[in-house]
């Protein structure tokens, strides 16, 4: 579930067999390689997560992606060519004046929020504790970007436009993270966001969004990106989250901002020689996925009651769906079970099924409780709510024999 996660499991799927494990790290790393390859044999997953794909995959995506580009023209070098068409296609969708390709969001954001502070004379970055570069980036804008995070709230949500008017020092920028991930996948209502917006405008900071999962976010506001995206003096997105690129990230504002901004890229080590491959799977998910999402939202919200419906026909004393309705196309699953189990469970359910429910890591959230993400793409689209309710009721069978074999060996 967390981005640790994450790449563990794909660090996992890359490693060679080898002798029976001993070691907690071990058995960990043994059980997300089954968890990997449990999934990628499956016959029907509810989520197909392409970074996990293997390289010989990746590779055919990648010359499918070329079918939609005129591959004459001069590769890039150090940031042009497909790598410019692609900064003018995201300064366009956004509604800004200029953008910029970076190989990380990391580099990107720290790249952005350092430049507003030398425009701002403040380096404090007013941001919630749950956001990416406080949970996912090592101090990364403290340590690197000489940048002093502070915290508007500690509560599971965005922070209200009354906390950011009444916060009892002075802050540079607010930086959003839309929507917040690591609380939830979750968004303000319309309303919420731009009078936060307003209240940080009149504390004279400027706003940048965290717009990783911005392009998933239009059904929820009601609004289209560049509607949504003029809220923020910049925006940075992904190209790999919900476009299903091989990576890469923009940062999209005024071009002042995006002229100094390519100055510390290059800075930061991201004027990269070639970055053809990422930009020509970026395109393709923004002709390609960036339409269908609406889609996968819609249908996010038909997995989500199935779940809750499904847990509890299946006796399952205790569910959370949170959002109740999913705010995107991304939401969490809570259960009133040990961790051990329900891995076990949806590990054991892809291997003997051929039908993978849960396709990520499970997380411990305190004793007997875990939660795990459900991404809604592609793959889910094939699913209706019966598929979903009669996986359910499979997964739970496991899950209670997990439970039972647990309480005898301890």
């Amino acid at each position: 579930m967390s981005d640790t996660a994450e790449h563990g499991e794909d660090q996992a799927a890359q490693g060679e067999q080898g002798a029976e494990p001993t070691t907690d790290e071990e058995r960990l790393l043994e059980r997300r390689k089954r968890r990997t390859s449990a999934n990628r044999s499956a016959e029907r997953a509810l989520a197909r997560l392409g970074f996990l794909d293997p390289l010989r995959e990746r590779l055919a995506f990648l010359q499918e992606a070329a079918e939609l580009y005129d591959l004459d023209e001069t590769s890039d070098m150090y940031g042009g060519g497909i790598v410019e068409t692609l900064e003018r296609r995201v300064a366009e969708l956004l509604g800004k004046e200029a953008a910029a390709f970076f190989p990380t969001g990391t580099m990107a954001q720290q790249v952005a929020l350092r430049c507003w502070a030398g425009r701002t004379g403040n380096p404090t970055v007013a941001l919630h504790p749950l956001a990416h570069p406080e949970v996912h980036e090592r101090d990364a804008f403290s340590q690197v970007s000489g940048l002093r995070p502070v915290h508007v709230t500690s509560e599971p949500r965005m922070p209200t436009a009354d906390e950011v008017r009444d916060f009892p020092e002075p802050f540079g920028a607010l930086m959003l993270e839309l929507p917040l991930r690591d609380a939830g996948l979750v968004l303000p209502s319309w309303e919420e966001l731009s009078a936060v917006v307003e209240a940080a405008r009149e504390r004279d900071a400027v706003v940048h969004f965290d717009g990783a999962r911005l392009w998933e976010s239009t059904p929820h506001f009601g609004r289209p990106l560049d509607e949504i995206a003029d809220l923020a003096d910049s925006v940075y997105v992904s190209f790999y989250k919900s476009l299903e690129g091989l990576g890469g990230a923009a940062l999209a504002g005024p071009k002042t901002l995006i002229d100094e901004a390519k100055t510390w890229r290059h800075r930061y080590g991201g004027a990269v020689f070639q970055q053809f491959p990422t930009a020509l799977t970026a395109l393709a998910g923004l002709d390609r996925e960036l339409p269908r999402l609406p889609s996968y939202v819609a249908h996010a919200r038909v997995v989500a009651e199935a779940l809750r419906e499904g847990f509890a026909a299946a006796g399952v004393p205790w569910i959370r769906v949170h959002p109740e309705q999913p705010h995107t196309n991304d939401f969490q699953v809570w259960l009133p079970y040990d961790l051990d189990a329900v891995t076990e469970a949806s590990i054991r359910q892809a291997e003997e099924t051929k039908t993978a429910l849960f396709a990520n890591p499970w997380d411990a959230k305190g004793p007997g409780l875990a939660v795990t993400e459900v991404y809604v793409r592609a793959a889910a689209l094939e699913w209706t709510a019966d598929d979903v309710k009669a996986a359910v009721a499979d997964f739970v069978v496991r899950l209670k024999e997990e439970t039972a074999r647990q309480e005898e060996v301890g």
